[in-house]
């Protein structure tokens, strides 16, 4: 009895091993030798700009950024801003990763302009008198033809974790008028958000067991949850009703902490962020439902974090090459810094063909992406 016990838990812990192996070469191990900056394209310093606050710096730890488009009554791109979600008090509040010390501070939100590189801050209209706001992701719907914009951000409120809706009309960019406060017992522990109306959304939810539960519980089960890359995480799909009534639906179950989540430009794809898998999930999306089907992942040589697709279809992936150096600024350890990585992922043309081995000019390298058809990938 105790051998199969003992084999038993061989076997557990080597295929944990396995499992991991590849995350913990990348993550733990290593400590990639980033440069201070680095654009793939040419000089850094020419072709990327920081965007601060320089009276209140209330321009930190800005999560989410997403873009806010204007197009004109035909539907073409005229104007394109793009909206920050900043919370200066996270080293103190952080429902995610930790502590949860003090909750008073409110977070902020920027508005920056791509035609000019002003940026400034956007005030809450009409927000609830005592109502916390540390917000994390966030989307808005495009403004067609000057119509105001229906915008959705989670919020890590002290008591529970709920998603603020507000209104944005580009005669009063400055400003973001409060709507109402969705909440649902769904709502464990929400992290990003993708629109796919003026009036639903998918929204990632990290973790079942969060730092919320009871002491000791909110400090060891998370972690647990964290580090075993447990698959408890997963995606939904929420609607609001004429009468404001939600209606929600689960779109993917089994997620090891599902973080960021973007839309294909053509909305036939949705791709998921699995943070502790350092992968990025891939789903075929039915457009009229918004069911989604695995369709494939890509591993990613980091803790992939905030994704969003771009104009070209390609996917921008950010998150952390260092586990490690994540937790010692979350522990806001003195001089404690964390890395950050960008990459692009394309889809490869089916028309696209490859360098064999015996090819003697135009390689390609590429780095791994998924062994499964049907949508090969480029990292680059």
């Amino acid at each position: 009895m105790l051998f199969k016990a003992a084999t038993s838990l061989v076997v557990l812990l080597a295929t944990f091993l396995y499992r991991h192996s590849r995350v913990a070469k990348h993550s733990f191990l290593n400590v990639p030798a980033l440069p201070d900056a680095h654009y793939v394209g040419g000089n850094w310093s020419e072709h990327c700009s920081v965007v601060k606050d320089e009276k209140a710096h209330t321009i930190n730890f800005c999560e989410d950024i997403t873009f806010w488009d204007h197009r004109d009554a035909e539907g073409r791109l005229s104007n394109r801003y793009v909206l920050l979600g900043c919370d200066p008090n996270r080293k103190a509040w952080n429902t995610v990763m930790g502590p949860l010390r003090d909750p008073e501070p409110r977070g902020y939100l920027w508005l920056y302009s791509t035609t000019d590189g002003s940026s400034h801050p956007v005030t809450l209209h009409n927000y609830p008198d005592g109502h916390d706001f540390h917000p994390l992701g966030m989307d808005i719907y495009p403004s067609v033809d000057s119509t105001p914009s229906n915008l959705f951000i989670v919020n890590h409120a002290r008591e529970r974790t709920t998603i603020e809706q507000f209104t944005i009309d580009p005669a009063r960019p400055e400003q973001a008028t409060y709507i109402r406060t969705l909440t649902s017992p769904y709502f464990v522990a929400p992290n990003a958000i993708a629109l796919t109306s003026a009036t639903s959304f998918y929204v990632s939810n990290d973790h079942l067991m969060t730092r919320r539960l009871p002491h000791p519980l909110g400090r060891v089960l998370p972690i647990l949850e964290t580090m075993a890359a447990l698959p408890l995480g997963w995606l939904a799909h929420v609607s609001i009703g004429v009468d404001g009534a939600l209606h929600h639906t689960f779109a993917a179950l089994g997620v090891p902490f599902a973080n960021g989540v973007s839309i294909s430009p053509d909305g036939s794809r949705v791709a998921l962020a699995s943070t502790t898998r350092a992968e990025v999930y891939l789903y075929d999306r039915n457009t009229t439902t918004n069911a989604l089907r695995f369709a494939d992942h890509v591993p990613v040589p980091f803790f992939v974090d905030n994704i969003m697709y771009d104009d070209s279809a390609s996917l921008i992936v950010t998150g952390h090459p260092h586990f490690l150096s994540l937790v010692a600024v979350a522990a806001n350890e003195t001089g404690a810094t964390a890395p950050s990585w960008a990459i692009s992922i394309s889809p490869i043309s089916k028309t696209t063909q490859f360098a064999s081995a015996n090819d003697t000019k135009g390689r390609i390298a590429m780095a791994p992406c998924s062994v499964r058809p049907p949508r090969p990938c480029g990292i680059r």
